[in-house]
């Protein structure tokens, strides 16, 4: 699976993916799954970069003093709103307001697509951002940027 970045506009983003061929209704819950989980994640504020303190730690993480109030004090970091899943062919695009969240966001999607590609149904490519000649886009109703 390949991964380009176009043009990113965070609050009108869409993210495209070629699947090897047309993805079956048993793979595509696979990646409805996949999209509304990141998305509730996004939405509660899990994409956040400022708060990383397990990961700051390293891998010794027995003992590890958490700071409660720093927490409180973090940024909210939160996604907006996505679009639903449109499908052409071997080819699936979604639109998403990634909103205040923050560009982990796109590195735990990417990390699950790969996981998908490897163990579930091939995916060709990943594409976050811009749109596609043959498959123009309009402004999405949701956006509150456009």
């Amino acid at each position: 699976m390949k991964v380009h970045f176009r043009e990113i506009d965070p609050f009108n983003c869409w993210l495209w993916m070629r699947f090897s061929e047309s993805p079956t209704e048993g793979e595509m819950s696979y990646v409805n799954g996949i999209l509304d989980s990141w998305y509730v994640i996004g939405r509660l504020g899990g994409f956040n970069s400022e708060n990383l303190q397990a990961h700051d730690c390293g891998s010794d993480l027995n003992w590890m003093p958490y700071d409660n109030e720093y927490t409180v004090s973090a940024s909210s970091s939160l996604m907006h709103n996505i679009g639903e899943l449109e499908y052409q062919g071997e080819w699936v695009r979604f639109w998403v307001d990634l909103g205040t969240s923050d560009a982990i966001a796109l590195d735990v999607l990417i990390n699950t697509l790969y996981q998908l590609d490897k163990d579930i149904v091939q995916l060709e490519e990943v594409i976050i951002g811009g749109v596609n000649d043959d498959w123009p886009v309009e402004d999405h109703p949701d956006a509150v940027f456009s």
